[in-house]
């Protein structure tokens, strides 16, 4: 688990509204040992990963982006794949406006927004949002 054995299985909730858009990111750490090696069970143990990383690659969405039309509505779904730290998932220049957390709507529409949901290791859920002018849209942890 300390550098990248698992994954995500997404449930959806019953009458799940259609959306244009949807993906799934992975958080998780990785604490790298010896080459060819497993986990640095001291890094592992002192909580200091090497990197932390959504769906196994740093910085990959840098480089190559999730794609999304101005007003497509669009779901991602967050796993914190952990093994130690937790998430607040956060996109930078928008607004959440539905986040689902631990099988229960924490915000369902309507008025307010969420900035950044907060998950601890193995929990999931998604957030929603439309993006209202074209540009990148970078998403981060606020849990670092």
């Amino acid at each position: 688990i300390g550098n990248g054995m698992h994954g995500a299985v997404v449930i959806e909730p019953r009458d799940l509204p259609q959306v244009d858009r949807s993906y799934v990111v992975v958080q998780s750490e990785q604490y790298l040992g010896p080459q060819d090696g497993s986990a640095d069970p001291d890094k592992v143990r002192l909580e200091q990963p090497d990197t932390v990383v959504f769906n196994g690659y740093p910085n990959q969405y840098d480089h190559s982006p999730l794609k999304a039309k101005v007003g497509e509505r669009v779901r991602v779904w967050v796993l914190d794949a952990g093994p130690s730290r937790e998430t607040a998932f956060h996109v930078v220049g928008t607004q959440f406006d539905r986040v689902y957390s631990e099988g229960s709507y924490l915000l369902n529409g309507g008025d307010g927004g969420s900035q950044a949901p907060a998950l601890a290791p193995a929990q999931g859920g998604f957030v929603e949002m439309t993006f209202p002018e074209p540009g990148h849209y970078p998403f981060v942890s606020h849990a670092m």
